[in-house]
């Protein structure tokens, strides 16, 4: 597989980490994405010296950042002629944090969590065209099962608002953030098809966390986290799927769909004949139907076209 070139974003901890690993254990050229190249580094040479893989590049990307995601880009354009996987694995969620701006203005949680692999992805476009077989993956939460509620609904002024509230929480962004991936999933699929890229979602049930990770919670939410990591699997449990999804026959043709931790491709509730909400919020076969929402899917694309330009 020393031919395929695969982008994982955050691959210096969890389950990106573990990922970057499966892929150099298994040939892939990996190609790094990480905020801060000095913590880093050591992650890419721990990962080369183990896998015995020295096709690891590590490159700077701050995925909050349309500057860096940009320079991320040129930077690719230039050291590869293609590219057959893209895996939007980071995430900002430090549950417990007040408000917070990207340096380009926008709340940060959206801005990395929807904004940036929308722009990453859009622009790696004509790399991803060169693939015989391109695939990207968003990686999602099942954090989304909070909109089986039909009063749950994207607060779209969070997003536009520069001013902190006494009611922001990180914890409402990031759920409304991995419900827009999902629709931006489903919309970039459908845009896409005609490049023969692939685009799905995995929905991410959670993983245990590291100790870097649980260090930027507040107090409360440290304590959550860390009894939350005794019953979440591994990281490379999740790892494997990604690796599952991006490379098997299986998911070749699969394209626009949300895929949960058993490889098993998830329906809208809609398609539930049990009369049973405990069936849905608590099983893994279902979605909620507010992610198939058609205008709310073209408003979550046009919001990322007018704030990123592309």
């Amino acid at each position: 597989m020393s031919d395929k070139n695969v982008i994982i974003t955050g691959a210096n901890s969890g389950i990106g980490k573990a990922a970057a690993y499966r892929f150099a254990y298994e040939g892939y050229k990996v190609i790094m994405a990480c905020r801060n190249i000095d913590s880093s580094k050591h992650i890419q040479n721990e990962i080369i010296n183990t896998t015995k893989n020295g096709n690891v590049d590590l490159l700077q990307l701050d995925t909050s950042s349309f500057t860096s995601i940009k320079s991320f880009v040129e930077t690719c354009k230039q050291k590869y002629r293609k590219l057959d996987i893209l895996i939007n694995n980071a995430a900002y969620f430090e549950h417990g944090s007040k408000f917070k701006l990207s340096d380009d203005d926008i709340e940060l949680t959206f801005a990395t969590n929807v904004l940036g692999p929308y722009l990453l992805t859009t622009l790696l476009i004509d790399l991803l065209k060169k693939s015989s077989d391109a695939r990207v993956l968003n990686c999602g939460s099942n954090i989304i099962k909070h909109f089986f509620n039909p009063k749950k609904e994207i607060n779209f002024d969070r997003i536009k608002s520069n001013k902190s509230s006494d009611s922001f929480s990180v914890y409402e962004s990031y759920r409304d953030s991995k419900m827009a991936l999902l629709m931006l999933t489903f919309k970039m699929a459908d845009e896409f098809k005609q490049h023969n890229i692939n685009v799905n979602s995995l929905q991410i049930n959670g993983a245990k966390m590291s100790k870097e990770t649980l260090n930027k919670f507040t107090f409360k939410w440290k304590i959550i986290a860390a009894v939350q990591n005794l019953f979440f699997p591994p990281a490379d449990f999740m790892a494997d799927k990604y690796f599952e999804i991006c490379t098997s026959d299986k998911f070749q043709n699969i394209t626009g769909k949300l895929i949960n931790h058993k490889l098993e491709i998830m329906e809208p509730a809609k398609n539930n004949k049990s009369n049973s909400e405990f069936a849905k919020v608590l099983g893994s076969k279902y979605y909620p139907d507010y992610a198939e929402d058609e205008k709310l899917i073209e408003s979550v694309w046009s919001l990322c076209k007018e704030y990123t330009g592309v």
